[in-house]
């Protein structure tokens, strides 16, 4: 790239959009992916008992059902990143909003447990795709002065979504007079809180049509007049169109299609930058975040909760989930990446920690000493909003951010996949390790909540303020 180049690219990375609202709009269409994968994520929260009771089944079954999902979700971020360099952003989003509305209408009418682990899957494989396809659509659309803040739009919608989900199966539940299985319209209280998805379902697929194709996608395919019109759109009239086209034509003539083959190297099989994004998605997983929002309210029942409080305390978790995912929002281009992940990672682990405490008291009367139950709800609600202004943020900036263009997109996918297979360890153990012994697994979560603070500060790269084709 010649040194003009470079100094007026510089210079256009700097420039305000003429209309910073267009491409939040943009940018909140696209994070809708993002909200139906945090709904459809935790929805199953306030079915779990219910299941457990239509099926008559056990918590290693239970757990197969609740986490089977997860394994959709790893095909789906693993095969995102292809199909959208060979059909589009756009389409993929699409792919996943039929995906996401026939899982919903499956979910709530299943016939037996097979074919309702079986509409899960592909409801996964809807999330999976959203959790890819979001965070590098708006990468690539976001102007590089403001797209640390716009790529926390994806965590944002999760974290909202999640929230909605509680919020509508506690209304539900209150009105089946606080009964899981109550009878609603003829359907099961639970039935209807995996059902109502389908009203997201089909606004995400109906904005994914009002949204530009991403420039980067454009130019791939020799539609460059297209890619300059959504650069003016997003980046300004005051860029120099021509040469931001040029430079991300030069940076994309060094690369090809990226594969699983363009990830191997280093002593340990993959590239050093791979492994990196493999462990920040790990990581993120492993503190048992998950936990959380699959499973609170059957939690909060077994250290004896009554179950519409239950729901309740669910609800207000997310919505500390979403005050710390606005306080990271704020600081994720002012503090930088690191910074926030380290705090994460230390409050995150003291949360744990004082969680598995008040856990190993022995029940009075089936429920929780007075003190330790405060501490727990305290402690757990603090672990949320640690992770939240952290990790949850974090990681997904970060995975946007740090791969370099040649093998963006796979990088992408095997450390998405990753996720999700971390994920699913955690959501298919939980109830198991949790009736072996709860206070146990939360001192599990703390270590591996203690073990990422070496890893942040050892491995894990600062990409603040960095254009994606400076990444190397």
């Amino acid at each position: 790239m010649s040194t003009t180049v470079q100094a007026q690219g510089s210079e256009g990375r700097k420039a305000k959009p003429d209309h910073l609202g267009h491409v939040i709009f943009i940018t909140a269409a696209a994070a809708m992916g993002g909200f139906l994968f945090g709904y459809d994520s935790s929805v199953i929260n306030g079915a779990v008992e219910a299941i457990r009771g239509r099926y008559d089944i056990g918590s290693a079954a239970l757990a197969q059902v609740v986490a089977i999902a997860l394994i959709g979700s790893a095909i789906g971020a693993a095969t995102a990143g292809r199909i959208a360099d060979r059909i589009g952003r756009i389409r993929v989003m699409q792919i996943a909003a039929v995906l996401f509305t026939v899982s919903a209408v499956g979910s709530a009418l299943p016939f037996a447990l097979w074919d309702l682990a079986m509409w899960r899957v592909l409801g996964g494989i809807g999330i999976g795709m959203a959790s890819v396809i979001g965070p590098a659509y708006i990468a690539e659309v976001a102007p590089p002065a403001y797209r640390g803040r716009l790529a926390s739009f994806q965590q944002a919608a999760i974290v909202i979504g999640i929230a909605v989900s509680q919020l509508v199966n506690y209304g539900i539940l209150n009105l089946a007079d606080g009964d899981q299985r109550g009878k609603i319209a003829g359907l099961e209280a639970w039935q209807w809180m995996l059902g109502v998805m389908v009203i997201p379902a089909v606004v995400y697929g109906l904005l994914s049509f009002a949204i530009p194709e991403s420039p980067r996608y454009l130019i791939s395919v020799g539609r460059n007049d297209q890619a300059k019109k959504v650069l003016a759109e997003v980046e300004g009239k005051a860029v120099d169109l021509d040469v931001r086209v040029d430079e991300i034509e030069q940076a994309m003539r060094s690369e090809h299609k990226s594969t699983f083959k363009d990830l191997l190297g280093g002593r340990f099989g993959l590239l050093p930058v791979v492994w990196i994004g493999v462990g920040l998605s790990v990581f993120q997983q492993l503190v048992g975040i998950n936990v959380a929002f699959y499973y609170s309210s059957t939690l909060w029942q077994s250290v004896g909760v009554d179950p519409s409080s239950s729901f309740f305390y669910s609800f207000t978790t997310s919505i500390i989930n979403i005050l710390g995912t606005v306080i990271a929002m704020i600081f994720v281009d002012k503090i930088g990446r690191k910074p926030l992940a380290l705090i994460g990672s230390i409050g995150m682990a003291l949360s744990l920690a004082l969680v598995a405490w008040a856990f190993s008291a022995n029940l009075v009367d089936g429920k929780l000493p007075h003190t330790e139950g405060v501490v727990a709800l305290v402690a757990a609600h603090a672990f949320v909003l640690f992770f939240a202004l952290s990790w949850g943020v974090v990681v997904w900036v970060l995975l946007g951010e740090m791969f370099p263009n040649k093998i963006r997109a796979a990088a992408l996918g095997v450390a998405a996949s990753a996720q999700w297979i971390a994920n699913w360890a955690i959501t298919a153990s939980f109830p198991s390790l949790s009736e072996w012994n709860l206070s146990a697994t939360y001192i599990l979560y703390t270590a591996f909540a203690v073990l990422s603070i070496p890893f942040i500060l050892k491995w894990v790269p600062e990409t603040k303020g960095k254009a994606l084709e400076e990444m190397g």
